[in-house]
């Protein structure tokens, strides 16, 4: 992970008080499944005000846990197409996504854009989409080398920067 993504990560968590982790992604579909990935090996290592939701392929699901649970930070994770190599990640404040009618950069049915303008119309949290660069989307299981260490990176950074603003039970 570059030192810029976890500058850009940690100053978008700066005021974070409840945050809802969103792994997207597809088990069958190699590198696709890394945002799940990610939110699996985050489960029981965060502290209680950080809910997790492994969405797969249908984050629309958890609106309604997402808005019950009040976030003041959502974060969505997945694989996605931005033309760089694999394993390299950017984090894309939902302002500054494309519409879903021009280029989509998820590979699944329903447009990010659109889950995010719902859940900011309920409860305007601040929102954003950590997208990494897949190799391998063809049907299959295990992520790429390259992923698979963008997935590690990831998550080791996640655990410190939540733990930073975490609520642990006493």
């Amino acid at each position: 992970m570059t030192t810029n993504l976890s500058d850009e990560l940690e100053e978008w968590l700066k005021d974070a008080k409840r945050i809802v982790v969103v792994g997207i992604g597809n088990e069958l579909r190699k590198d696709d499944f890394v945002g799940v990935k990610i939110v699996k090996e985050l489960k029981n290592r965060v502290p209680r005000n950080v809910m997790l939701i492994e969405s797969e392929t249908v984050p629309e699901s958890f609106i309604e846990s997402i808005v019950e649970f009040h976030p003041t930070h959502v974060l969505l994770i997945d694989a996605g197409l931005l033309k760089l190599k694999p394993g390299e990640m950017r984090l894309i404040k939902t302002s500054e996504l494309p519409s879903p009618t021009s280029s989509p950069i998820s590979t699944h049915a329903l447009p990010l854009q659109i889950f995010c303008e719902y859940i900011r119309k309920a409860i305007d949290p601040r929102l954003a989409l950590i997208v990494i660069q897949p190799r391998d989307t063809d049907f299959g299981e295990g992520l790429s080398a390259e992923v698979e260490n963008a997935a590690l990176k990831l998550t080791k950074n996640l655990l410190r920067l939540l733990d930073q603003r975490g609520l642990h039970a006493s």
